[in-house]
Parts: structure tokens; sequence; C-alpha cells
């Protein structure tokens, strides 16, 4: 076995998922991952060790003798790296220079505190914050004017280089007052005669929801063309029409009694924020440092953040005070 064919760090948490879950499948849910890629991963490990790690059975996965001594070692490195990481990170001024980040729209509700977190990690770091709609990051990065990239559904070219680090989950919603509201339970085809509130094409949750639609056979009708998702969640509010909204974007108002669930199977849908870079490009320190960041205290942070604002907005609104 050669050194420069050990194991990656993606590979060990793909292995490590593996083991602890018993499932492939299971293992890649939970990684926000394809199967095929947690599959492609654990062959990548399993050739450099020169050894069969798991079997499959008829009931999911088992790790054979040399798995089972592997997953030992590997909670131990994942230890250790996590230990190496948050210790680097408290390191003021351990990192210097220019990191550019693009970012969506819907990311504003929450990206800003995690950038002041870090900058106060690396107080040498300057930063430079473009944020727009999915299509013009994606724009933004394959042409290197930023160096990294938060969105929450990135292209398939760029999977091997996108990394979830934290939970996005997106809801159909209307008005307390919808009479879609009243429903005992609704499926995507009862919500098709209505006037959706959406963003603007080119925008993620625009393009989830005419996926989500044209899979079940669907056309989406479109009401009202938005830019901002404030705006699509103030008119949901005042009536207009149901919406697609990240549950980070108006956790609050769901809270307070002012917007509602819709209740269709699996509403919420499950998603997750991604850091994505350039496959093509080798990341630098800082842009590493900024994803080592976002991976370990990324979705801690934003639980954080969404249960303040619901603290917040809740004692604020008349009728919903603690």
């Amino acid at each position: 076995m050669h050194l420069s064919r050990l194991s990656t760090l993606k590979q060990l948490l793909a292995f490590q998922a593996v083991a602890r879950l018993r499932s492939v499948s299971r293992a890649a849910e939970e990684l926000h991952i394809t199967q095929s890629a947690v599959s492609i991963q654990i062959s990548a490990m399993e050739s450099a060790f020169g050894t069969p790690l798991i079997l499959r059975t008829g009931h999911g996965v088992r790790l054979t003798d040399a798995g089972e001594a592997l997953c030992t070692y590997v909670e131990r490195v994942l230890a250790a790296w996590t230990d190496m990481s948050e210790g680097m990170a408290a390191s003021v001024g351990a990192y210097s220079g220019n990191l550019r980040v693009g970012a969506v729209l819907t990311s504003e509700y929450w990206l800003p505190s995690l950038l002041v977190a870090f900058l106060k990690d690396n107080a040498k770091v300057r930063l430079k914050l473009h944020v727009a709609n999915r299509d013009e990051i994606l724009r933004s990065l394959n042409a290197q004017e930023i160096d990294i990239a938060v969105m929450g559904n990135p292209p398939e070219e760029l999977q091997p280089s996108a990394t979830a680090f934290a939970k996005n989950p997106m809801g159909f919603v209307v008005a307390a007052d919808h009479p879609m509201a009243s429903f005992g339970s609704l499926t995507l085809a009862d919500l098709a005669a209505s006037n959706f509130l959406v963003r603007e094409k080119g925008s993620g949750s625009r393009n989830t929801l005419s996926r989500l639609f044209k899979e079940a056979g669907l056309n989406l009708r479109v009401g009202w063309e938005l830019s901002s998702n404030e705006v699509i969640k103030q008119m949901c509010m005042a009536g207009f029409g149901p919406a697609y909204l990240s549950m980070h974007t108006c956790g609050a108002e769901l809270k307070a009694g002012l917007l509602h669930l819709l209740p269709l199977n699996k509403n919420p849908i499950d998603r997750a924020w991604y850091v994505v870079q350039l496959p093509s490009k080798t990341p630098s320190n800082l842009a590493a440092c900024f994803e080592r960041f976002l991976l370990l205290r990324g979705q801690e942070k934003i639980d954080h953040l969404i249960h303040q604002n619901e603290t917040k907005f809740a004692s604020g609104v008349p009728g919903h005070q603690r």
C-alpha cells in the first residue's frame, strides 16, 4: 500500500457513515450525496488498502474483519481532525489574505452571522461577499471571480467539489387564513391550480420548484415573479398565494401563526446547504479554512441564529408574547 493512496477526508466520512448506519443509502442520505458517490468512495478505500471493507447483504451492509479494524482508526482520525480544525479556527489571525465568497440570496438570512464569527477567528482576513441568484453565482465561480460559493443546489458537474454542511428544509406555505390552510391533506396536484409566488428564473428555489412539478407531470402556474424572498414571504402572508420557501426565511412566521405549512407528504422537503469550489482549481489555504469552518460549525450556528430570531420575533408579535 502506497502512502500517496491513503484515504481522503471525504472517503473517511463516507466509510464512517456506512459503518455506523450499516447502509449505503442511509449514509448517502445523511451526507447529502448520491449512493454511487458513497460507493465510489468506499471502492477507492478498498483499492488503497487492498482488501474488501464492507459486504452487502439482503439487510444492508456489514463490515469485514478489515473494515471493523479500520473503523476504530477512522474514528480516531476524525476525532483528531475535529480537534485540529477547531483549534486552528480558534487561533485569531491564523490566516490572512482576501477571501471572495459568493452566496445565493436565501443565505442572506444567516450567512452574515457566520461570516462575522469566521472573521473574529481570523482577524487578518479581508472578505469580499457577492450575493446573487444561483445562476449568477455559478457564473462567477466558473469565471473565478469568487473563490468559494454557498448554495442550496449545486449542479451535477460540481458535485465532486460540493460538500453539504447544514440542513436547508424547503416547504410549501400559505397565509394562516388562506383556504388551503384548513385542508386536512393535500397533494402536489391539488396545488397545480394555484398561482404561485416564485423567484426569478435562475434562482435555485425556482429551479427546484419547477422540477418538482415537472417530475409529477404537472405545470407550475406562476402568479407573481419576484426577486426577493422577503417580498415573497410578505405577499404570501397577505394571502396572494402559496409559496415555496426555505424554512430559514420563514420559521419565525410559522411559529407565530402568520404562515401555515401545507399538509403535503414530506413537507418540508429535506435539502442541504453546500459549500462549492471549482473541481479544476486547487483551493487556497484560506478557502479551505472557510470550508472547514462551515463543516464544523455551520449547522450549530445556523440553528442558534434561527432560534434567536424566532424568540425575538415571537416576543414582538401581538398575541404571541412569551
